[in-house]
């Protein structure tokens, strides 16, 4: 797996971007079957910056129901990278 398809898509949410802003802390969706050493080498890698910590989630799909019809949303993983003190956090949530 590369470095590019490890990291899906950063999370912008008003939690994400606060968490951003006040503990260095960047959110992301990343593949379901990465870990944590790959998705520290990723994001190193991308943004020229030092990981401290990789924390992850791993959600279940839910049931969505249309009419007589139902499926199940895909599983996905989010990850909580923290950068090591002096970093500077990308700025990829400017609004």
């Amino acid at each position: 797996m590369n470095r590019y398809s490890v990291i899906v898509r950063p999370i912008v949410t008003e939690k994400g971007v606060e968490k951003k802003d006040s503990q260095r802390t960047l959110c992301f969706e990343v593949h379901p079957e990465a870990n944590k050493t790959e998705i520290k080498q990723a994001v190193e890698s991308l943004f020229k910056v030092k990981v401290e910590d990789v924390r992850t989630l791993t959600f279940e799909g839910k049931l969505r129901r249309r009419g007589r019809y139902s499926a199940y949303k895909s599983d996905w993983k989010k990850a909580f990278v923290k950068l090591k003190p002096g970093q500077k956090s990308p700025e990829y949530a400017e609004l």
